[in-house]
């Protein structure tokens, strides 16, 4: 049986948008153990300045403390749900500590992609977009 995409406060978005947040909340506190699960094998995360980040590096620099998330303040999350694939996009306010440097905290757009698999939703696929001031 094929679900329609939604856009919904269905149960199965709200499960979504809480697994993007129990995510970002992980992250922010340096969390691996927690965010790893989160992450799909195959995770990859494209920076706001394009830069491709594999789910080692990733969670290795926030690990190591090369990135460190001083907060990150997600906005409504809307859902796109099919079966067990799944999108979300939002807008955060976020402030970040890169390599020993804080940048100014600054708004983004963020789209991810989730898939369902082995009975919890994790991340594939990542992306953050800078929103400029004159936007």
């Amino acid at each position: 049986m094929t679900t329609h995409a939604t856009d919904t406060d269905s149960p199965q978005a709200e499960h979504i948008r809480n697994t993007e947040r129990a995510r970002l909340r992980a992250l922010v506190e340096g969390d691996i153990a927690q965010a790893e699960p989160l992450h799909a094998p195959e995770f990859q995360l494209i920076t706001p300045i394009g830069m491709p980040l594999s789910k080692g590096e990733y969670l290795g620099a926030i690990q190591s403390g090369q990135i460190q998330y001083v907060m990150w303040e997600p906005g409504a999350i809307a859902v796109r749900q099919q079966d067990d694939h799944a999108v979300i996009r939002y807008r955060a306010r976020l402030e970040i500590v890169f390599a020993g440097h804080r940048v100014a905290p600054a708004d983004y757009w963020h789209t991810d992609t989730y898939e369902h698999r082995e009975g919890r939703w994790m991340v594939v696929w990542s992306q953050a977009t800078a929103i400029s001031e004159m936007a």
